[in-house]
């Protein structure tokens, strides 16, 4: 007789042992999770050169760069978990103030329940900052994690994950898993409680699809395409300043950089001309993936083909994967370069009268992830700002405001959804469990069941609602003496 196997879940072993961690782990109070994130943090001071020295191996990134947008923010997280999380994980009792008549004798707390096992598909742009971010609220929430880093930073994704473990997280608790394309796919087939993954919007659809198929919560940061507001009264040169830093920090391999510049028409000369000096004469720069060096090249290519302007012409990148930032102007929304997600130095310019013009254009795009507004009116910018989708607006700044440790981050529509920071991230990686304790033995809705009178129970009902609900005093009267009458008569 044939025997046939079942095959053996994806990294069952692995999930297995963090399974019997986060058991351990869970029984801790939340006093006892955050200190090895106080010792991570010292760490990240001690170990911030061999940190730095792991990005730049696997992506570039320099030294400036790695310590401003990934050990610092990454530090800062880490103290606002210190300080927060206990107040935001503490169980939290409903007040009696808000309990229904008839709920009478019944108290109810709401607790923070971890999910169990977090897995974490990790992105390589960022990848200590996002990555130990998201380890960091998992594990402060009482959770495992399983860690697949990106392919493209695993010299990065070891330094981590090593710090992790020096600080005192069990090393059960924090699996390292392979950092390969074939461990994405594999642990989406591993038993797992919830994933959190940061990447493209087409992967970020495939995973949404298999994990819905599981019933397996999620949550997605994805691609971004971002847009700037320049409004007439702005500051141009500093409108101009931000937009070029946006599309350029990090080679332009960020999700929130600066895509797209809607530009009022007062405005609009003055930016395009302070930023021309500013793109005069970039450098070209090497990208992690050449496949993005080639979808900016056809972007740019097609809009100009459309009827756009390149703000400065200065040539294609000299090498394959290489880029040279690039500035389209008089561009028009519809255009793929103002639709498509990117990760390279480009950005489009469009000039726009009225305020209701600019928000249409802007919505066609599918991408909501972040924004900004220059203006030196705080009124106009809080007016645009309602009426935007992002996740995140800015005002007179780009970027650096989103690494507030406190504040969530994430977006909508192609851009994904749930965040990854702040209270709003840390709580994700809980449920609520909400626990009801009933004193006392008066239980009126036993009795239909036990086929005692319908006609009291509904006069108990009626009196219920009218003493509640009533839009007047002498109704709710009457509902109060009709749910006495009801309660006396022993109901």
């Amino acid at each position: 007789m044939t025997t046939i196997t079942t095959p053996t879940p994806a990294f069952s072993a692995v999930i297995e042992r963090a399974r019997a961690a986060q058991r351990a782990w869970t029984g801790l109070s939340v006093r006892q999770r955050l200190l090895p994130v106080r010792a991570l943090r010292h760490l990240l001071v001690s170990a911030c050169d061999n940190l730095c020295a792991a990005v730049a191996k696997d992506v570039g990134k320099p030294p400036e760069e790695a310590l401003g947008g990934e050990v610092l923010p990454l530090a800062d997280a880490c103290k606002f978990l210190e300080k927060q999380a206990g107040a935001l994980l503490a169980p939290r009792r409903v007040p009696r103030s808000q309990r229904p008549l008839w709920l009478w004798g019944q108290s109810d707390t709401v607790h923070r329940r971890p999910r169990g096992i977090v897995a974490v598909i990790g992105t390589w742009n960022y990848p200590l900052f996002l990555n130990g971010v998201q380890l960091a609220q998992a594990l402060v929430a009482g959770n495992a994690v399983a860690w697949k880093p990106s392919e493209v930073a695993p010299a990065s994704a070891s330094a981590l994950h090593a710090l992790f473990l020096q600080a005192g997280f069990p090393p059960d608790l924090v699996q390292l898993l392979p950092a390969t394309r074939e461990a994405g796919p594999a642990l989406l087939e591993a038993d797992v409680d919830h994933l959190v993954f940061t990447g493209a919007v087409g992967t970020g659809r495939h995973i949404a699809a298999r994990l819905g198929e599981r019933l397996i919560s999620s949550t997605l940061e994805l691609s971004g395409c971002d847009a700037q507001f320049v409004l007439d009264d702005a500051d141009v040169a500093l409108a101009a300043r931000a937009a070029w830093f946006g599309a350029t920090v990090n080679r332009g391999q960020t999700c929130i950089a600066v895509r797209r510049a809607f530009v009022q028409r007062g405005a609009y000369p003055a930016y395009c001309d302070a930023l021309r000096e500013l793109a005069a004469n970039p450098p070209s720069l090497q990208l992690a993936l050449p496949a993005q060096a080639q979808q900016a090249e056809r972007l740019v290519r097609e809009a100009v083909a459309e009827g756009a302007r390149l703000l400065v012409d200065v040539g294609e990148g000299q090498q394959e994967g290489r880029c040279r930032p690039k500035v389209v102007i008089d561009a028009r929304p519809e255009m793929a370069l103002c639709r498509e997600a990117s990760f390279a130095p480009v950005m489009a310019v469009l000039p726009f009268d009225a305020l209701d013009e600019a928000l249409r254009m802007e919505e066609l795009c599918p991408f909501a992830l972040g924004a900004s507004v220059f203006t030196r009116q705080p009124a106009a910018a809080a007016k645009l700002s309602a009426h935007l989708r992002p996740g995140i607006v800015t005002v007179n700044d780009v970027i650096a405001p989103t690494a507030h440790p406190a504040t969530p981050f994430g977006g909508r529509g192609a851009s994904g959804w749930g965040s990854t920071q702040g209270a709003e991230g840390l709580l994700e990686m809980t449920i609520p469990q909400v626990v009801s304790v009933r004193g006392g033995t008066f239980r009126p809705h036993y009795d239909l069941a036990a086929g005692k009178s319908a006609a009291k129970q509904e006069e108990l009902l009626r009196g219920l609602l009218e003493s509640g609900h009533a839009p007047t005093l002498g109704q709710r009267l009457r509902g109060w003496w009709r749910l006495v009458r009801a309660v006396w008569r022993g109901t």
